[in-house]
């Protein structure tokens, strides 16, 4: 069996920590999104072909010949027109069935077999905000059509973009669909007008559309971390739950950690900080006196040194939080935290939501950073700045 991985896109909706990096190549837990997929394909697949664009040689580095037992196959899409002409340049590399996934979206084993045990098959969903994808129209466990986005939904079942498929899918013919774009799911309505597609029930599939929809996988993947305690423990720091860290690693006096926390390699934490639950620090990071961290990922190199607030945010790798610097989370409204792409609002549905900033950013001192404003990569403010704006 091979599969083939959709990784070629920019992750527009992703940024800004896509401006320095392709979006499958985002870390949680030392490991980057596409990573997880292949551990996950790993033993049930032989080949994987993955469709690159944006960035391709961080993603043919950081991946390599080989994954495991998985060999490594690279094309380079460098027209980007949509789904359907990503995945048919794969066409001449496939053998006969294969599987289709998307290379920002986090998959199961478990599920990714079911798939191909029911070939040709589609992974579905059932989803609180269904008009927001592809809506599958059922017909005793077929697919029987994809409504995209419907404003009136027939079911909360939607495509979660991993499909099993013989390779023929490709002799139909598809034109550019009404966003300028050759849709792989046409390539699908065509298929399920002829013949039966059946429905996989997916039991895990979380997609990264957006940058907070991290948040949401993060407690799924801290249930498959095993519990270690390596590094240097110091006399006087107070470690509750499950606290997971790795080796060189030194956690100082002082230091209050309250799981589930992941603290990556060669991490200086302490003294006298706080760092709250759902919180996950990559390697080689400073947190340091004074310093409150709360339900945030904070990538590699990241330094918070002194008196400094971080909560429920994502910051990008090799970032300095100069002291004083505070994000603010929650509006006084109470409102859901609103935030702003390509000129409109997208609301998060998030009551706590703090920011996103891209990797190299320095704060100034006493920097203020308001409910879902953004930094992007390699920009800095000034001592005492409010972002009010995306910066």
């Amino acid at each position: 069996m091979q599969a083939i991985i959709l990784a070629a896109g920019k992750g527009t909706r992703f940024a800004p920590l896509s401006e320095s990096r392709p979006k499958p190549l985002f870390s949680v837990f030392g490991k980057s999104i596409l990573e997880y997929n292949l551990d996950e394909l790993d033993g049930l697949v032989s080949e994987v072909i993955i469709i690159v664009g944006y960035k391709k040689e961080m993603i043919i580095e950081k991946l390599g010949k080989k994954y495991g037992s998985i060999k490594m196959t690279y094309i380079e899409d460098d027209k980007i027109e949509g789904t359907g002409s990503s995945a048919k340049l794969a066409l001449s590399h496939l053998k006969d069935k294969f599987l289709l996934l998307n290379g920002d979206d986090f998959y199961s084993k478990e599920d990714i077999k079911k798939a191909i045990n029911k070939c040709p098959s589609i992974l579905v969903k059932e989803h609180e905000n269904p008009s927001c994808f592809g809506v599958i129209d059922e017909e005793e466990g077929y697919a029987k059509n994809i409504i995209e986005k419907p404003s009136q939904p027939v079911s909360k079942l939607v495509n979660a973009a991993l499909y099993c498929l013989p390779k023929t899918i490709f002799d139909y013919e598809i034109q550019k669909s009404a966003r300028g774009e050759y849709e792989f799911t046409d390539y699908i309505k065509k298929f399920i007008h002829e013949k039966k597609l059946h429905i996989c029930e997916a039991s895990f599939w979380m997609p990264a559309s957006y940058p907070w929809d991290i948040f949401d996988v993060v407690p799924y993947l801290f249930e498959k971390q095993k519990k270690e305690r390596k590094g240097k423990i110091e006399k006087g720091a107070v470690l509750k739950g499950k606290v997971i860290i790795k080796e060189g690693t030194i956690v100082k006096s002082g230091a209050y950690i309250e799981g589930p926390v992941y603290i990556g390699k060669n991490c200086i934490i302490g003294p006298n900080c706080f760092i709250r639950s759902g919180s996950v620090i990559e390697d080689n990071c400073r947190i340091g006196q004074g310093v409150e961290v709360k339900n945030s990922l904070i990538g590699k190199g990241t330094f918070a040194s002194h008196l400094s607030y971080i909560g429920d945010s994502i910051i990008g790798e090799n970032c300095n939080f100069g002291a004083g610097t505070i994000v603010a989370n929650l509006k006084h409204n109470h409102e859901t935290v609103k935030t702003e792409l390509k000129g409109e609002l997208i609301d998060t549905k998030r009551n706590k939501f703090g920011t996103i900033i891209g990797d190299n950013v320095k704060t100034g001192i006493n920097t203020i950073i308001y409910p879902g404003r953004k930094i992007g990569a390699n920009k800095s403010t000034l001592p005492g700045e409010k972002i009010e704006k995306d910066k």
